[in-house]
């Protein structure tokens, strides 16, 4: 299946490991012409030289004006961007019962606020050309809230309700905003909660997958580059007509439809 993807822009957050880069490598397979961004400018450059038409950017977005910086950056080098892949770093675990009014304020600066604003510097080209694809990168959280990632559960749920809100504003416009939402992937960051809990309980790390295995009923955690197709599609002209969904990539984990 072509997903029309050939010679669009896509700018991927976050996309020096983990989902990030996962999604940024199933663009880039189909055509794509890829921003790789992170804080890591070399790693970011790393990666890139090794996608095709791709250039890397060292970027910190919670830095102010950070999102003007970066679109112009990519504008400049590959072209006005045609798909935006929101996705960042989860805060730390917690619990409702410990946090802070501050807490509540840094997760959702560290979730929404920027992403917010990289929405609002490309929205308006996308709307002018009449095509753009916005995918943000969740978690199952936003379905189901995880225990003990309250600070993630809050800040990724009000990014939610904004793309949801905007995906009704500008749908006529031929521009699509979506959630994808992973369940337990293998990943770094997934392999580090894992022992977080560990330490909790007591358990070895190994103990704790394969408890959390046992939950999926697919019996194994997500591969990114599982991911990264979705995320890939999502963002292709096949997915025209998808708009405003959280589509989630979760092996059947959450039971609710």
């Amino acid at each position: 299946m072509d997903l029309g993807l050939k010679g669009r822009v896509a700018l991927v957050c976050a996309s020096t490991g983990g989902l990030g880069l996962a999604s940024a490598q199933a663009l880039a397979e189909e055509g794509a012409a890829v921003a790789v961004t992170g804080r890591r400018a070399e790693r970011a450059a790393g990666i890139a030289a090794g996608l095709g038409h791709a250039v890397g950017i060292g970027v910190d977005l919670t830095a102010p004006d950070a999102a003007d910086t970066l679109v112009d950056t990519v504008t400049a080098a590959l072209g006005p961007v045609d798909v935006l892949v929101l996705n960042g770093p989860g805060p730390a675990p917690g619990t409702a019962a410990d946090l802070e009014p501050e807490d509540m304020v840094r997760a959702v600066t560290r979730l929404a606020a920027g992403h917010v604003a990289l929405v609002r510097r490309v929205l308006p080209g996308m709307r002018e050309r009449g095509w753009g694809r916005i995918v943000a990168i969740g978690s199952s959280g936003v379905a189901a809230p995880i225990p003990g990632l309250v600070s993630s559960n809050a800040g990724r749920a009000a990014l939610a309700g904004y793309l949801k809100t905007l995906a009704g504003e500008v749908a006529a416009d031929g521009v699509t905003v979506n959630l994808a939402l992973p369940g337990r992937i293998a990943t770094d960051r997934v392999a580090f909660l894992d022992r977080e809990q560990a330490e909790r309980t007591g358990r070895g790390a190994d103990e704790v997958r394969a408890a959390a295995e046992t939950a999926i009923p697919a019996g194994r955690y997500g591969r990114p580059d599982e991911f990264g197709t979705l995320v890939a599609f999502l963002s292709s002209t096949r997915a025209s007509y998808i708009t405003g969904s959280a589509v989630r990539c979760d092996g059947g984990l959450i039971s609710g439809l």
